[in-house]
């Protein structure tokens, strides 16, 4: 899907995430080096965390969920008055009832909880207590998604595996599912990849490569990059993942 190229609100620098996603690595991509080649591919999109943070490239993101697929369609679609335009849950409702798109729908339903595999169709407990209203569906998410969409207009979305994306130099995000039990949570886990396959697939890739993953996975040479912290919202908080990498082409 070939956007406009229009600018807005965060085109040139950092945008804040279009919604939170089960091992997104938005946090993470700060410690990154920036992009190389002009384009970036991230092959498992996700909520593309490290795109976000250099929105300027160009951008190709690769979505095999075709509900993620949606989401992405969505928002490289959307002016920023559909955004602002987009209501607000009343008692009662799910996003079912809400008179919008489906790929709008879920768009909210992403943020009805935080960090999920998917999106849900009533609010979550911590959206409903008052304490964390603010980090989900509302007047304040809303306007901060419509002041940065004009930033991916240009971006691109391919809806299929991984292997559809275009074989050209660039930075590559290469985040999958979790080898193991860590990625059974996504509907299109990791009991449906096959690792040694993907390991190759990465190695062919030109360009800058990344390939994340968590601690003890052993498709790729991984070396450990850093810890992520579950949200402040999350019961448990203080439990770290500890994240690992795979580097090529940096020299």
């Amino acid at each position: 899907m070939q956007g406009s190229g229009a600018a807005g609100r965060g085109r040139g620098g950092v945008v804040r995430p279009f919604f939170t996603y089960y091992g997104g690595k938005f946090r993470l991509a700060a410690k990154m080096p920036p992009p190389r080649h002009g384009h970036i591919v991230e092959a498992f999109a996700g909520s593309a965390g490290y795109a976000t943070r250099h929105p300027s490239q160009a951008v190709t993101l690769v979505e095999k969920n075709p509900v993620i697929a949606s989401i992405w369609r969505y928002l490289i679609g959307a002016s920023p008055a559909e955004i602002l335009a987009l209501p607000d849950l009343v008692d009662g409702q799910t996003v079912d009832d809400l008179p919008i798109s489906l790929g709008a729908q879920r768009l909210v339903g992403m943020w009805l909880n935080r960090g999920v595999a998917a999106p849900g169709k009533r609010p979550a407990n911590w959206m409903r207590d008052g304490r964390y209203s603010a980090q989900f569906w509302g007047a304040g998410v809303r306007d901060r998604i419509a002041s940065q969409v004009a930033a991916i207009r240009h971006w691109d979305l391919i809806e299929g595996d991984y292997s559809s994306a275009p074989d050209i130099a660039a930075t590559w995000i290469v985040d999958p599912p979790y080898q193991g039990r860590a990625g059974t949570h996504y509907p299109h886990g990791s009991r449906d990849i096959d690792y040694a396959a993907l390991a190759a697939w990465t190695r062919s890739r030109q360009g800058l490569v990344f390939a994340h993953e968590a601690h003890g996975a052993d498709w790729l040479p991984f070396a450990p990059f850093g810890e992520t912290k579950a949200m402040t919202h999350v019961r448990g908080t203080g439990r770290v993942s500890v994240e690992s990498l795979f580097v090529q082409g940096a020299a």
